[in-house]
């Protein structure tokens, strides 16, 4: 009988649900590939909406301060590979565990230091370099570091092996009558989203003008974009179209019509972006799974203060080779509440170009 393999991942959820997310996703893919998966977090409680059913061979455990480690035995179940992901630390408790394992019997377990996403160039230089630790209860030991990425000189991308084969499987029709939403032929939008200043003025155009003449149908995800439509809806500057605030599932008087949708499970959030025309999202996780996807998408890049996520976008925006107006979009939804305020300029026209936003994707 093969011993099992046992991989301890830490993840410290900072807030959203990216870290998170994308630490499931790979817990599940390592035990499709026969590993015993500890999956260490601070923060579970998105899981209990995100994978209620949980998965076989990946195990959540309790990352407290300390580690309560008693019943643990690692002794009996040493990790062959430990993962940090995100730039948190394997806690010193833990590290002090394994350091009394006898390795002769096992190889000393891998150890990734698992980085974000990004089409930086940085990222093929720094991937798999070593970093010895220097002190500690694992001192001598070696980290490395692991930068996903979208060229063969990065870690790749998280996909699982079934999903081609899935999402040919996918009946649009049924998924939206399953969720409750009726569809009259209009153009199908997800938004997934922070608080993008320029979401007023794209409601706006959209209640207009439709997405090329056509009807829109918008498909809110719970949480904060919810809580932004909100915010857009009732807009004194912006909001003259919307006096009333926006009921779910209620149509308005325009080519706009909007659905609050319940918080998703992993799969049927692929399932909500297989099953409309366009795809906003934002952070990490979503980018990738509407990448697989192979609609039209803007992505809104997480902000970071010291602006240096705009870099982030336009090397992704690069690596994509992404058409004029595909960039234009999304400069715009990326763009700072002081220019949205201080220009006149128009919303960049979202249906122009969307067969070729379409081709850049897939």
């Amino acid at each position: 009988m093969t011993k099992p393999r046992y991989c301890d991942i830490f993840c410290a959820v900072i807030d959203n649900f990216g870290d998170i997310g994308i630490c499931w996703r790979l817990a599940c893919d390592l035990a499709l590939r026969e590993w015993q998966v500890r999956l260490w977090v601070d923060d579970a409680s998105a899981l209990q909406w995100m994978a209620p059913a949980g998965f076989n061979g990946v195990q959540v455990m309790a990352w407290a301060k300390p580690l309560n480690l008693a019943d643990l035995q690692l002794v009996e179940s040493p990790p062959a590979l430990l993962i940090e992901a995100f730039g948190c630390e394997i806690p010193p408790e833990f590290l002090a565990a394994c350091a009394q394992i006898d390795w002769a019997k096992d190889p000393k377990p891998a150890w990734i230091n698992l980085e974000y996403l990004t089409a930086e160039s940085y990222a093929e230089r720094n991937h798999a370099l070593p970093s010895p630790v220097p002190n500690g209860p694992a001192a001598g030991w070696i980290k490395h570091f692991f930068y996903p990425g979208f060229t063969p000189q990065t870690g790749g991308l998280l996909r699982e092996p079934d999903l081609t084969q899935r999402q040919a499987a996918f009946n649009r029709k049924d998924w939206l009558h399953s969720q409750g939403i009726k569809q009259y032929g209009e153009v199908l939008v997800s938004l997934f989203c922070y608080e993008p200043p320029g979401l007023a003025r794209l409601l706006n155009q959209l209640a207009n003008e439709g997405l090329n003449g056509q009807p829109v149908h918008l498909l809110v995800a719970a949480g904060r974009a919810q809580r932004a439509v909100d915010a857009a809806m009732s807009s004194k500057d912006d909001g003259k179209l919307y006096k009333n605030k926006l009921e779910p599932y209620k149509y308005i008087a325009s080519l706009l019509s909007v659905s609050y949708l319940p918080l998703l499970t992993q799969i049927d959030f692929d399932h909500l972006l297989w099953a409309c025309d366009v795809n906003f999202v934002r952070g990490e996780d979503s980018i990738v799974r509407a990448l697989w996807a192979g609609k039209p998408f803007v992505w809104q890049i997480y902000p970071q203060d010291d602006g240096v996520h705009r870099g982030k976008l336009d090397a992704f925006l690069d690596m994509l080779k992404a058409p004029q107006t595909l960039r234009a979009f999304h400069h715009y939804w990326n763009a700072e509440k002081s220019e949205i305020d201080l220009t006149e300029k128009p919303v960049p026209d979202l249906g122009k170009d969307l067969p070729c936003w379409q081709q850049t994707a897939q």
